[in-house]
């Protein structure tokens, strides 16, 4: 009996394993679809001349593996800090410090990544960020107190900020025109595909004993995985002709272009765009060139508005989303959010598909536009859970938390509403203080103060949601948001960022626009949660349309289209002053 029941968690152990073996091998499957969208696969060489070469293919996929950790971070975390929170005891300060850490080093990093990837090369900047990575997951996952998942914390979001910065800029300048766009979106995919990954991960580790262990010591295999492809994949060969490696360059390009390229006309091509830059261009050059200056404009203002048109706040809430629709099993949820990561994965499939079809601005324009409408319906939605909400029939006996009906009552970020029975006939509801020291998962007195009732499903304390009927109309909001924002608004600032630069300013640029995207990222986190106290939830997704409008019509203005035409010619297309008609023509010099 003894025997049996020591067996009982190698077993269940295995079963996970497997598990999450299934859905990784399922997901790579996935990536396999990617080949759909480029032409026929051949050899360098590959005989018949116009197939796409296999090594260009390789390179996408070991770069873009800094994109799925980049997106496996994200979206771990928020499951890992469930039960390291509870393990560790961690106060709401070290909660956000840990979380936030990653952000702020990601943003140091790639400041740091643009003078290192001009003076070293990009290769070496990648492989490294695969080392930081790799050690990172180490730490984190053998983490044993608090203060040492900090510092893996830090150390993995160093190596994220390297990569992300690094990455699309060697893809970039690697890439043929005619494929720049779908494998410079290659690393979007790998992103979000990290996030859909680590939604199952955290499902499948949710019951295991110290399953946050394996959630973010797993990371540390994908790491591994691009550090030994990578050391074999070659240096980007712009960076080589900047540097005057010309035959070095050669070599890479017959390696990475079809057999009946122009290898020595594209060469021509990048030294003459070269010819009067052959120095790295500093932070004083770069606004000294008014073409430079404007694409570092734009550059800025995508990632700017990738980050402040709302996706931080609607994926914080898929979960009170999720809640409203009367969903109470944490397992259950927990694979609903693995749903909903599903949908912003297989949407960025759709941007590959349409990227050098209909090309990058009309992506952008499209995303925006349809995610303003995505958080009109969001923010009706949540306004009509909030006007609807189910009244406080006990009266309260603290100040703090008087209020009429639960809408009011979850406004206040030290009042939860604790409720008997389902959403259409509440027996007993009231409005009580939250018990912060518990992460507001339960109330400091009544019914919600007893952990064993809230188990049993007794009772339901509601902190920062209430129970609505028709809920569905969030879940199709938040389905319309995300199957919008995934193929425009997700890839298309990294792919725009990463060709409208010419090579002496590309790094500089690159390395600019990627920190803009990572300190947006932390000033929406960072003042989130106030703006949903002052503005309501639904004022802030009021907020959040009115800005991806303006994103709209910004760059309905001001974004020229960039498919097709080569590196070399973008600062051609950006000598023109800022206009519409002007944005929107092809140029084809």
């Amino acid at each position: 009996m003894i025997r049996n029941q020591s067996s009982l968690p190698i077993q269940a152990d295995i079963s996970v394993i497997r598990k999450v073996l299934h859905c990784s091998v399922a997901y790579f499957h996935s990536l396999w679809l990617t080949q759909y969208f480029f032409p026929a696969m051949g050899t360098r060489g590959g005989g018949s001349g116009g197939g796409t070469p296999a090594a260009i293919i390789l390179l996408a996929v070991f770069s873009a593996i800094g994109g799925f950790l980049f997106g496996y971070d994200t979206g771990v975390v928020s499951g890992a800090m469930i039960l390291v929170r509870d393990e560790f005891e961690l106060s709401t300060v070290w909660h956000e410090l840990i979380v936030s850490s990653t952000i702020g080093a990601a943003w140091l990093a790639a400041l740091a990544a643009g003078p290192a990837t001009d003076r070293f090369g990009r290769r070496p900047v990648i492989l490294v960020a695969s080392v930081v990575f790799t050690v990172g997951a180490v730490v984190m996952g053998a983490a044993p107190e608090k203060v040492t998942l900090l510092i893996g914390r830090i150390i993995v979001g160093l190596g994220i900020g390297m990569a992300s910065m690094s990455v699309p800029v060697y893809l970039s300048e690697s890439s043929p025109a005619d494929l720049r766009g779908r494998i410079t979106v290659t690393n979007n995919i790998f992103i979000t595909g990290g996030q859909l990954i680590a939604s199952v991960i955290c499902g499948a580790f949710s019951k295991v004993p110290q399953g946050w262990r394996y959630m973010l010591g797993l990371a540390a295999l994908p790491s591994v995985v691009q550090l030994m492809g990578f050391a074999f994949m070659p240096e980007s060969p712009r960076w080589l002709i900047l540097k005057g490696r010309l035959e070095e360059a050669r070599q890479v390009l017959q390696k990475i272009r079809p057999a009946d390229a122009d290898i020595d006309g594209e060469v021509e091509a990048i030294m003459d765009a070269a010819s009067n830059d052959v120095e790295e261009g500093n932070i004083a050059k770069v606004f000294q060139s008014a073409p430079v200056r404007r694409a570092l404009f734009i550059g800025c203002l995508l990632q700017l508005f990738q980050q402040i048109s709302g996706i931080n706040t609607v994926m914080y809430y898929s979960a009170s989303i999720i809640s409203m629709a009367g969903v109470r099993d944490q397992s259950q949820a927990i694979w609903l959010a693995a749903a909903t990561s599903s949908v912003n994965f297989f949407g960025t499939f759709i941007g590959l598909w349409l990227v050098e079809r209909v090309g990058r601005r009309s992506l952008t324009l499209g995303s925006l536009l349809g995610s303003t409408a995505s958080l009109l319906v969001l923010a009706l939605s949540f306004q009509m859970a909030y006007i609807h909400s189910p009244d406080v029939l006990v009266p309260s006996t603290t100040d703090d938390c008087q209020a009429s009906n639960c809408g009011v009552c979850t406004s206040r970020s030290e009042c939860g509403f604790c409720f008997i029975g389902e959403v259409s006939n509440i027996t007993n509801s009231s409005c009580v203080a939250a018990d912060h020291s518990a992460f507001n998962e339960m109330s400091v007195s009544g019914v919600c103060a007893n952990k064993t009732i809230l188990e049993d499903d007794f009772a339901v304390f509601a902190y920062d949601w209430c129970p609505y009927q028709y809920a569905w109309i969030s879940i199709l909001g938040l389905g319309l948001y995300l199957a919008f924002f995934s193929p425009g608004m997700g890839p298309m600032p990294w792919t725009i960022n990463s060709e409208i630069y010419p090579g002496w300013a590309r790094s500089t640029c690159t390395s600019i626009t990627t920190a803009v995207n990572w300190a947006s990222n932390l000033l929406v986190s960072l003042t989130f949660l106030t703006l949903t106290e002052v503005l309501l939830k639904h004022g802030a997704f009021y907020l959040y349309m009115v800005l991806a409008a303006v994103g709209f019509l910004t760059f309905y203005f001001i974004l020229p289209e960039t498919r097709g035409v080569p590196l070399e010619n973008m600062e051609r297309l950006f000598s023109k002053p800022f206009c519409s008609r002007q944005r929107r023509e092809r140029t084809n010099t």
